[in-house]
């Protein structure tokens, strides 16, 4: 698959938290050739299923390994519909983590019984009183407007119908891209590339792929996946912090650097050499990422379901998280597509147990 145009695809579909139905579809439409099964389930999460092959010893059950990447995409929700002089206007809340200050002068697509293009228009400042020069904004500053008088347009939207980011993906030079929602479907993206670099090879445990629904306002996706497929690994891919000028180095990371193998309390040091191993088979570089607290992803409640999943994360450098102008190099997409296809072909019958000595001899020491 050309991974721009899989980039594209999926990153000008809109899917805002809670509103992933459009995305989904489409993801399902490209895993379907991938996976054995394809479902999605009861909050929305798309799930892949492809099976390991080959026969476990002495009838032992088949291991299974999720992948997860989240789907969803911030956002915003109507929260009020007010009249101005005949027009309509919608007031707004956020779906997800937005800095206010990338909400001005953007267009968006409002999800009501049909779908309307829109813009975030705002007072200008030489109209703005005095007190307020120079003063943070805040929603009630923004109005979404769509050119529909105000009779009309409370008949095509409701209270609570999410509005979407309306940005194309656009190439940028050495490999660069930029664009909205790559937070994360950079990662889904990777994910399909897992998949189909498993297609003609071995792999012996169960691959369940899952496009997590819900990341940025509650990790519900992850909770409920892992919760219901019960897998003995889980691997989070997301999105990371990249550097650029007025970053700090620490924390942040290059594009193009490679995968950033994420070393932190919600990961399972087991696990995450198994990752470095394979990604020096490969010859391939990564990055690390170490933090003292967890790091916000859907790793957070995969490693705490049911008797405890052993859990690392993956992330993808990215610029400008949260803004429409997102910025990803293509390579670190496709280096962990690759990174987890070639993972998971490494997993056998004793890899579990080989993970629960590593951790008794880390203990020992």
């Amino acid at each position: 698959m050309d991974t721009f145009d899989l980039l594209r695809t999926l990153t000008e579909t809109p899917g805002p938290s809670g509103f992933e139905a459009d995305v989904a579809a489409i993801i399902q439409e490209i895993w379907e050739p991938l996976a054995d099964e394809i479902h999605v389930d009861r909050v929305g999460s798309l799930v892949g299923i492809k099976h390991g092959r080959g026969e476990m010893p002495n009838g032992q059950k088949r291991p299974r390994i999720l992948l997860a990447a989240h789907m969803d995409e911030i956002g915003l929700m109507v929260a009020n519909i007010i009249e101005y002089k005949g027009y309509g206007y919608l007031r707004m809340t956020n779906l997800g983590g937005i800095d206010i200050r990338q909400l001005f002068n953007q267009r968006v697509i409002v999800h009501g019984k049909r779908n309307l293009p829109g813009l975030l228009g705002s007072i200008p400042g030489r109209m703005l009183p005095s007190e307020k020069h120079g003063k943070p904004f805040d929603y009630e500053s923004l109005v979404v407007d769509t050119g529909l008088p105000y009779d009309k347009l409370k008949k095509v939207v409701e209270i609570g119908d999410a509005i979407s980011f309306q940005q194309p993906l656009r190439k940028l030079k050495n490999n660069h891209v930029t664009g909205k929602s790559l937070d994360n479907r950079c990662s889904v993206t990777a994910v399909t590339l897992a998949l189909e670099y498993l297609q003609d090879r071995h792999h012996l445990w169960d691959v369940i792929a899952v496009a997590t629904a819900q990341e940025e306002t509650r990790l519900l996706g992850a909770a409920t996946s892992a919760f219901t497929y019960r897998p003995d690994i889980a691997i989070a891919i997301d999105v990371t912090f990249g550097n650029g000028p007025g970053t700090s180095d620490p924390g942040t990371f290059d594009l193009g650097g490679g995968p950033v193998i994420g070393r932190m309390p919600d990961t399972h040091d087991g696990v995450t050499k198994g990752i470095v191993k394979a990604a020096e088979k490969l010859e391939m570089s990564t990055q690390n990422e170490y933090r003292t607290r967890g790091g916000g992803t859907d790793a957070y409640y995969l490693q705490i379901a049911r008797e405890g999943i052993p859990t690392s994360v993956i992330g993808i450098a990215l610029r400008y998280m949260h803004t429409v102008v997102e910025s990803i190099h293509t390579k670190d997409v496709e280096r962990v597509g690759r990174l987890l296809g070639e993972y998971i072909t490494t997993l056998d019958e004793n890899s579990l147990d080989e993970l629960a000595k590593s951790m008794m001899e880390e203990e020992k020491q």
